[in-house]
């Protein structure tokens, strides 16, 4: 775990966070995405670029050129990355440039997730560089726009898991280095109620109020968050009216739901589309749905986590797992192929002006990432 291997990581995580790549900003994602691929390219992986849609970056299919131990095109390791960020163009010159202070390097983006989305590559690099390393065949995605849900991506990822036999995600580590073994699933709502339109003041009487009853549902589907089952409802955003002098004729709102199981999500699915008016004459609107899974703890996850404990004990650490409230990528495949979460950089701070990775943690998930890749079978 030399300083040279550390400052080699740090100077190709340095050249990847200072592009910058808002989801929104395409053409920021497609110039790192150009970085990444040819850096692929000079080492002899086969590289598809995948273009975007409706605005939104491209992304990378990255293959490794060898096949299986027995020579074929058995099912191989997904690992699933992603390079867009939540920061806005600009926060690299502003608000939060590249720095590196003690223990923690700084910048946008820098641990949710390129820390860890270069790490992989770091990992692969090394694999590509020594035959006798090479088992499983590897396949990495680099994709654009995991920060909003993977609305373009998500079908790619989907295919990919279909001819994995594991699936590693490199977000950042949790707590101190944990590895994320479940996730919760993610719902995502919006509800309109629909009222009657009347003068506030000459026809009072006559109208119904679109507001009045969403503050009646507002109450009753934030009552519906349950620590104890591990479930949370949250209204992020309303909207409605037109005029202080007008009785508002519709109201919406955006609710955000977490569960951690598919029990959980069909009964609040089924809770959230039968909400029922308490105001007469006003009419309720529920669409939506789980935008992620659940990321349920299996046996054969559980047997993936069991193989990476062994292979971190090797260089003198302890891994534990933990649960994230927090989806990802590993949402989409958790349920059909056994799939490992949290295996990039530790640090602090996602989607913050404090954002940074811890340095020291550089090298060993590094090598962790290389060591499942060449030893899973």
């Amino acid at each position: 775990m030399s300083n040279a291997e550390t400052s080699r990581l740090l100077d190709g995580i340095r050249e990847w966070v200072e592009i910058e790549t808002p989801t929104y900003h395409a053409a920021g994602i497609n110039e790192l995405m150009t970085l990444v691929a040819g850096q692929f390219d000079a080492i002899g992986a086969h590289v598809e670029r995948v273009p975007g849609r409706d605005g939104r970056g491209d992304h990378l299919s990255i293959t490794s050129p060898w096949r299986g131990p027995k020579g074929d095109n058995s099912a191989g390791i997904l690992v699933l990355s992603h390079l867009d960020t939540v920061h806005p163009l600009g926060t690299l010159a502003t608000k939060l440039p590249y720095r590196v202070d003690g223990d923690k390097a700084y910048g946008p983006g820098i641990s949710d997730m390129k820390g860890g989305a270069y790490l992989a590559y770091a990992a692969y690099r090394a694999i590509a560089a020594d035959p006798k390393l090479q088992r499983l065949p590897i396949r990495i995605l680099y994709t654009s726009d995991e920060e909003i849900g993977s609305p373009t991506s998500r079908a790619l990822i989907e295919a990919a898991a279909e001819g994995a036999k594991y699936v590693l995600v490199t977000e950042a580590a949790r707590d101190g280095g944990k590895i994320v073994t479940a996730r919760k699933g993610v719902g995502r709502y919006d509800i309109t109620t629909h009222g009657r339109p009347s003068h506030s003041g000459a026809r009072h009487a006559d109208g119904r109020s679109a507001i009045l009853e969403m503050a009646h549902q507002i109450v009753a589907i934030e009552a519906m968050t349950d620590y104890a089952r591990g479930i949370t409802v949250n209204v992020g955003q309303i909207d409605g009216g037109t005029a202080d002098n007008v009785v508002p004729q519709t109201c919406t709102a955006a609710i955000d739901l977490r569960v951690p199981t598919m029990a959980d999500a069909a009964d609040m699915h089924r809770r959230l589309t039968t909400l029922q008016p308490k105001t007469r004459d006003v009419t309720i609107e529920v669409s939506g749905g789980m935008n992620r899974l659940p990321y349920e703890e299996t046996a054969a996850g559980r047997a993936l986590f069991d193989h990476a404990k062994h292979c971190a004990r090797e260089f003198g650490i302890d891994l534990a797992g933990v649960h994230s409230g927090g989806g990802s990528d590993g949402n989409f495949t958790a349920h059909k192929v056994a799939t490992l979460d949290g295996l990039g950089s530790d640090g602090f701070g996602a989607h913050t002006l404090d954002e940074h990775l811890f340095v020291s943690s550089l090298v060993p998930r590094k090598m962790l990432l290389q060591r499942l890749m060449e030893t899973l079978e």
